[in-house]
């Protein structure tokens, strides 16, 4: 079972103010190719597994950013870190 959840929001500055949606497209793209479980919502996603992985994925979201083009990146992150085991749905069962 995960140990932790942690939800992310990626904005990264570009060059000339265009729009950032292609730049959260290639953040979410990260997410998608690290096969850990996910939940995409309008302001930020949400993932689940194991702490150290998922800073890896943001680390790699980070650096994607600045890769394609943006000056710096604010990622503002959430955690829930729970060494006995944490999952999306153990928080959202009731509201199903």
């Amino acid at each position: 079972m995960a140990n932790a959840l942690i939800s992310i929001q990626i904005i990264p500055k570009t060059k000339n103010g265009e729009n950032v949606i292609p730049y959260v497209d290639e953040a979410i793209k990260i997410i998608q190719e690290s096969d850990v479980k996910y939940e995409v919502h309008p302001l930020e996603t949400t993932m689940e597994g194991e702490l150290h992985e998922l800073m890896k994925i943001i680390e790699k979201m980070n650096e994607r950013m600045i890769e394609i083009g943006s000056s710096n990146v604010i990622s503002q992150v959430k955690i829930l870190y729970q060494p006995t085991g944490i999952t999306m749905d153990q928080l959202t069962e009731k509201y199903s």
